[in-house]
Parts: C-alpha cells; structure tokens; sequence
C-alpha cells in the first residue's frame, strides 16, 4: 500500500483520494484550533503560499484526541481561515492515534518514527513526504514550520 491509495476527507464532506497529489510533496499535520501551538498556522500558511507553485501541498487534518478541537471540522476550519488566513487544504476531524486512527496515520506513524515510538505525542506533529510518497522528515509540535524550511527545499528540488 502506498500514500496515494488512502482516502481523505475535507472539512465540507468531500471525500477524495491523495494520488490527487501524486509528484508533490506534503506537509501533512495533525491540527487543532485550540492549542498552544496553533499560531503555527501563520507559518505553515507561509510555507504553502511560498512553494505552492513549486509544488508543495500542505494538508491540515483537526484531531480532537488531545481534546484541543471545535466541535465540527467546519468550525476548527472557519476558525484557522479567519484568524490565520489558512488557504491550504483542511480536513475532517480524525483519530491520529489507537484503533480509531485514520489510515493516513497509520501510515505516517508506521513509516516514521517518533521519539518516544510511533504515536503521534501532541497537536502539530507534522510529516514531509517527497514526490514519491515516501515519508522523509517528522517533526515534534514544537518545531516551528519554518524550522523545516531547508527539509522542504531539498524535497522540492529532488
């Protein structure tokens, strides 16, 4: 199985595949609208309005497991519009941990390691996946997106 035969799900019900990204790397974080780490929306849209045209796609899926989350996905991503100016694309609400986990996690988690083992710690864990849907980089909620800055320019020029 790879990245591309998951399913996702965007805040307004849309359900569609990510081969939709296919050839383009991903910046794939799990969110929430009420956590500490949240002005990192500022960054990351920063990062997505800068290298969009080079390809980079940002992806933002809401998690209420760290009970951080608005009620529905449309709320968390109203609330990220509004207040960050997010443009990239928001999800529904998921699980990124346990037997309810959404198989993009699974996957992320099962291909990258964490420090403390595969479980996505906090709000903000963030993954970078090259081209060829490989997961090559993750990154703990504290690392400010444009920490990664350097990682995401040598996924887009590979």
């Amino acid at each position: 199985m790879s990245i591309y035969d998951i399913n996702v799900t965007l805040e307004d019900g849309t359900v569609y595949s990510l081969e939709r990204y296919k050839g383009k790397p991903m910046l794939i974080v799990n969110t929430a609208s009420k956590c500490g780490f949240t002005p990192q929306f500022e960054e990351l849209e920063g990062l997505y309005e800068k290298y969009q045209e080079e390809g980079l796609v940002v992806l933002g899926f809401p998690s209420n497991q760290f009970k951080q989350e608005l009620a529905t996905a449309e709320e968390a991503a109203s609330q990220c519009r509004l207040t960050y100016g997010v443009t990239f694309p928001m999800h529904d609400i998921v699980d990124v941990n346990g037997k309810k986990a959404h198989p993009i996690f699974d996957y992320l988690t099962s291909h990258s390691k964490g420090f403390l083992g595969n479980s996505v710690k906090w709000n903000f864990t963030k993954f970078l996946v090259n081209r060829n849907g490989e997961v090559i980089g993750r990154y703990a909620p504290a690392d400010k997106p444009s920490s990664i800055e350097e990682d995401i320019k040598q996924v887009l020029e590979s």
